[in-house]
């Protein structure tokens, strides 16, 4: 039963989070979308500034589940897209090659260029007649 609440409660916050976006007031004057109505799940009142053009933070669909849901749960909420999600964890902080080749090894330097062969026969991009 309290997955289906759980379900229920995810489905009407997309739902919410959809239409605060969808029927948002645009204030072109002073460049700002403001929230047309209450939405209570999302703890946005009618009136509050949704978007603004500077130094503005934008409401937060993941902060908003984490206020939500119950520190009973034991199924974890996706980390927010805009720190890295999980693989970015992964490459980071659970990939083992990456502290041992940093401890073992300098990174190899890359190879010169003397193996291509050169523009113009060594005389370079100039297009100067000697």
């Amino acid at each position: 039963m309290e997955a289906i609440e759980k379900k229920e409660l995810m489905d009407e916050l997309k739902e919410q989070w959809k239409t605060l976006w969808h029927n948002r007031l645009d204030d072109r004057v002073r460049a700002e979308g403001i929230a047309d109505r209450d939405y209570s799940l999302l703890l946005i009142e009618r009136g509050t500034v949704i978007i603004a053009t500077r130094k503005f933070r934008i409401p937060d669909f993941y902060e908003i589940l984490e206020h939500h849901r119950s520190p009973i749960d034991g199924k974890p909420i996706p980390p927010n897209p805009s720190v890295g999600g999980w693989g970015k964890f992964m490459r980071t902080a659970l990939t083992s090659n990456n502290r041992k080749r940093s401890r073992r090894q300098a990174p190899m330097k890359a190879e010169s260029y003397a193996s291509q062969q050169l523009k113009k026969g060594g005389r370079g991009w100039l297009h100067i007649k000697a």
